[in-house]
């Protein structure tokens, strides 16, 4: 069980213009990574990003959902996209200097969504992202990054990711170091936390569906989200940081995932990347109840579920005091 970030003070809040431009956020985090010295003791940005009035662009939500695999034209943003929205904020956050963990091979590990009410695609929403606190791995040191979405004024969506900087930790021994996977890249990405066994959790949900994913899912997906990360778009970049072939987005299998599991409306969403999925390449999705996964053969990618809401849920706290969800 992770144990929770601890409790700070509220952070300071900087308000942006315009959303940052990825490339350059990837690039700079990418060059500061090397003099990063993780540990789950250090201290954390103490400011809150927030970019006001963020429209969505109706033509690139169209090209998401068909990515995606989720229905185009409802007036609803799919549960994933607000994460999608404010990626260039969480960036922002992560590859500054005052970030302590190191861009270059930073492991998105786990997200959690609350989603108290249906975002629509036509609304304005004012994006916040800041990072809750650390806390130990026994691989390392992870962060906790909150991200916030609200529309006239009401907290309608909020999401958090852990990201895992794998380090030597306390106890660790030469042979644990030894059995690391390789490096995920340049920049957060979802592949199989260390430590992770592969095979089937007890109560496998069923297999539902046999997806074939082609070699430019990570290009396709990289072009409609802004994530283009180099080990998803071609197997040579890709080979750069210990990838046989492209591995598809994380977050791309969540949210082909949801797409297939059904509308979400009041839900609480966890998901934990336990594996990368190798692009081209085939795989299942199984889903029972409110649980879902996607794997290949007895190898595992991604386990989640879904939970309604209990009826008249709403945000408490307002806004940044919630506790943290496991």
């Amino acid at each position: 069980m992770r144990t929770q970030p601890s409790t700070r003070p509220e952070p300071a809040t900087r308000t942006l213009a315009a959303p940052p431009s990825l490339g350059p956020l990837l690039a700079r985090g990418a060059l500061l990574s090397p003099f990063k010295r993780p540990r789950p003791d250090a201290p954390v940005p103490a400011t809150r990003l927030v970019l006001p009035g963020v429209r969505v662009d109706l033509a690139r939500l169209a090209a998401y959902e068909r990515v995606c695999g989720f229905a185009t034209g409802p007036d609803v943003l799919p549960v994933t996209y607000p994460h999608v929205l404010a990626f260039p904020l969480a960036m922002r956050i992560m590859a500054g200097r005052d970030f302590p963990l190191p861009l270059l091979g930073l492991v998105h590990t786990s997200i959690g969504i609350t989603q108290y009410e249906e975002p629509t695609a036509t609304a304005a929403y004012d994006l916040s992202v800041r990072v809750e606190g650390l806390a130990p791995h026994r691989r390392g040191t992870e962060a906790t990054v909150l991200t916030e979405a609200r529309a006239d004024g009401r907290l309608v969506w909020e999401s958090r990711s852990t990201y895992l900087a794998r380090h030597k930790a306390h106890g660790e021994t030469p042979g644990d170091a030894a059995r690391e996977p390789a490096p995920d890249g340049a920049g957060p990405s979802s592949r199989e936390e260390p430590g992770t066994a592969p095979n089937k959790e007890p109560e496998t949900p069923p297999a539902s569906a046999e997806w074939r994913l082609a070699q430019d899912v990570g290009r396709r997906y990289g072009a409609v989200s802004g994530d283009r990360n180099p080990i998803h778009l071609h197997p040579l970049t890709a080979r750069l940081f210990g990838f046989p072939r492209a591995i598809a987005h994380g977050m791309w299998t969540v949210a082909r995932c949801l797409a297939a599991y059904g509308p979400q409306s009041a839900v609480e969403i966890r998901a934990d990347f336990r594996a990368p999925v190798l692009l081209p390449g085939t795989v299942t999705y199984a889903a029972r109840g409110p649980a879902f996964e996607l794997r290949t053969g007895d190898r595992v990618h991604l386990t989640g579920d879904v939970r309604p809401l209990p009826p008249g849920t709403r945000a408490s706290g307002e806004p940044d005091t919630a506790a943290p969800t496991g």
